[in-house]
């Protein structure tokens, strides 16, 4: 196969044809943002967030609190902007790299796609995010049985993970390990980290998928050699512009082994324009399952904390942030085993983009991540907090409102209020507390959790299956 083919480039321009005038360059929005003095009302927003507040917030909300409703709406905006944009896979994230996109988020206020309106964002507020995953998958395009290579891929052209967004904006570019990014090195690079097996070799697959979009299509097969169902995601390498970025990562996951993680298994390039990347499948199903269908005990909640305080523990050790700890992220095995996905290259591995609204879903959003406030590691340790609420009321703080409403309430509120507080025991209290600290000096790391009396009173993993079974019976998933 043409290489030059595979990995072109578009020109940008043809040389035998006309002139064209082309649109302004560098254009600079200078947005002045401040706070009337006699209504105490922001001023100087540009137009459509300034709808945006108008339709989701009360005029005393607006007085109250303006500087965490500036943070809400800027970084909401910055985020769904980014989301349109992005690359289809997600970047495993650093403490260095929150530097360089929280001043991405502040260069956004003055760029041009600042000042855009879009439907989209101006209809929120009718738009409740309401938690519906039962049949997430009917409606995704059926891949034809029994032939699994050169499957149709729609990946958006993504930009960079640190972008501003903004065709007429500077551009924050992520440090990466050096290769050669010539087409031919990105080809030889990309083959030197996969299997040599021939896969259809290795995998037989199964009737069953699990998601397809922007970020490719997820299948299950089964593996013929350890006969393990795994999942793998097949990616069209012909439309990625940064390559060199996802080899990167791949590198790094690679690396990543732990017990409570979802870990990558293997990497195979089919057709030399396929990437197909093999993780671990886990039959049990998310954690949002269990948690909205059945009532936990303080027990199995500790057990569930426990592993994936190992899991944030195991990637904070190694300067990764997780930054989207959810019960959706946290996977079962029927026989209780408790797994973390969604980090790095690999996220949405079961095909749950359709809550992927956000740079990390809002409702178990740390105080800090709207603020930019002494952002790091600790923002996994406050989601982790939320997720106990979700084992403990079936879902997190705000759900049933629109996510840039829900930002605000974090950012004005800290610390949400939860409804069945009296009835916890003390231990739970305490382990709660040590989450949900609104000052990050004060929160517990994962380190510290690990050593907390609460999860002494874990229960055995295995009590879990009744409760996954009974969740899948509910929901017709078995």
């Amino acid at each position: 196969m043409n290489i030059s083919k595979i990995f072109r480039r578009n020109a940008h321009r043809d040389d035998n044809g006309p002139s064209v005038i082309g649109h302004p360059t560098n254009v600079i929005h200078d947005i002045h943002v401040i706070k009337n003095k006699e209504t105490g009302q922001l001023e100087g927003l540009p137009l459509a967030w300034q709808r945006q507040i108008g339709n989701l917030f009360t005029k005393a909300e607006q007085n109250n609190n303006p500087d965490a409703l500036l943070h809400a709406i800027k970084y909401y905006n910055y985020s769904m902007k980014k989301k349109e944009e992005s690359e289809p896979f997600k970047h495993i994230v650093t403490e260095r790299d929150i530097d360089e996109e929280s001043e991405a988020i502040n260069l956004f206020m003055n760029s041009d796609a600042a000042h855009q309106s879009r439907e989209n964002l101006l209809n929120e507020s009718k738009h409740l995010h309401v938690k519906e995953e039962s049949n997430r998958s009917d409606s995704l395009p059926a891949l034809p049985p029994k032939k699994f290579g050169k499957l149709p891929v729609n990946l958006a052209n993504g930009v960079e993970d640190l972008t501003l967004l903004s065709d007429d904006s500077p551009v924050l570019r992520r440090k990466t390990q050096e290769f050669d990014t010539s087409d031919e090195g990105i080809l030889k690079e990309l083959k030197s980290i996969c299997s040599d097996e021939d896969p259809y070799e290795r995998y037989s697959r199964t009737l069953k998928d699990l998601g397809a979009g922007a970020s490719g299509i997820v299948f299950v097969a089964t593996d013929l050699i350890t006969k393990q169902q795994v999942a793998i995601k097949d990616i069209d390498m012909t439309k990625q512009q940064r390559k060199e970025l996802l080899l990167g990562e791949i590198k790094i996951l690679r690396e990543f082994k732990h017990k409570n993680l979802v870990n990558f298994l293997e990497a195979y390039l089919v057709y030399d324009d396929h990437l197909w990347v093999v993780m671990e499948l886990l039959d049990g199903g998310p954690l949002t399952d269990v948690v909205t269908e059945t009532i936990m005990k303080e027990g199995q909640i500790a057990a569930v904390c426990h592993e994936v305080l190992q899991a944030v523990n195991y990637l904070h050790s190694r300067g990764t942030i997780h930054r989207d700890i959810k019960s959706d992220n946290v996977l079962l095995g029927m026989d209780g085993s408790v797994k973390v996905t969604d980090f790095g290259f690999c996220a949405n591995i079961v095909g749950d983009e359709q809550r992927q609204t956000m740079v990390g879903t809002p409702y178990w959003m740390a105080p800090e991540v709207v603020t930019r406030k002494q952002y790091g590691k600790k923002v996994d340790i406050w989601s982790l907090g939320i997720m106990a609420i979700e084992m403990i009321e079936g879902e997190p703080p705000y759900l049933k409102e629109p996510p840039l409403r829900a930002l605000y309430l974090i950012a004005a509120n800290g610390r949400p209020q939860i409804p069945a507080w009296k009835n916890l025991s003390p231990s739970l209290q305490s382990f709660i507390d040590d989450c949900l600290q609104v000052d990050v000096a004060k929160r517990a790391s994962a380190s510290e959790l690990l050593r907390h009396h609460f999860l002494k009173v874990r229960m055995e993993l295995s009590t879990l299956t009744p409760l996954i079974k009974a969740a899948k019976k509910i929901l017709q998933k078995t």
